[in-house]
């Protein structure tokens, strides 16, 4: 079973689009906090801070609801796993600022998070898409799983490899304090 509650392109803005359970963006620092991987932030409970190469402007973006793991596919250039349990019914992708909330559809137990990239490095480049041609694309796959660590499937960008670079330090300073 296959459900795709959002499968076009969505606006974001800094480079950032957000899964919240109460209409609250978290804060970066705090969604980032004790992980390995920069793509998706997952330490604030309910709630993920989706990175993308762009920095304002549209990028395709599709979403999955799964009732099983889905299998990985090679066009994927950057992904990473993580772990989420919605804090309410009311899960939804959340546009910058406010601008645009979708419903996921997403049921309130322990999920797996796969976050999936393509054309990151195009989209950092481009930094502000108006009439160009969609250069990033984006997957968020949810299924049924215990929490586990997050992990980074793929890494092939500069970009990514920035965000996990920055990540990891961030939680390093953190643990040392």
């Amino acid at each position: 079973m296959l459900h795709k509650p959002v499968d076009g392109e969505v606006h974001v803005h800094y480079g950032q689009i957000y899964v919240v359970s109460d209409d609250e963006q978290p804060e970066l620092e705090e969604a980032f906090a004790g992980q390995t991987s920069g793509l998706c932030g997952a330490a604030v409970p309910g709630a993920l801070w989706l990175v993308t190469g762009l920095h304002t402007g549209s990028v395709g973006f599709t979403v999955e609801v799964h009732a099983q793991e889905p299998e990985l596919g090679p066009e994927w250039e950057d992904v990473v796993e993580v772990s989420f349990r919605p804090a309410s019914a009311d899960t939804g992708l959340l546009e910058w600022g406010g601008a645009a909330w979708y419903a996921l559809g997403v049921a309130e137990t322990d999920h797996r998070v796969r976050y999936c990239a393509r054309g990151m490095d195009a989209g950092r480049e481009l930094d502000t898409r108006l009439d160009e041609e969609q250069v990033d694309r984006y997957l968020l796959q949810f299924w049924p799983a215990p929490p586990a660590p997050d992990r980074v499937l793929r890494q092939t960008s500069k970009c990514a490899a920035y965000w996990h670079e920055t990540t990891r330090e961030a939680s390093a300073r953190a643990e040392a304090r």
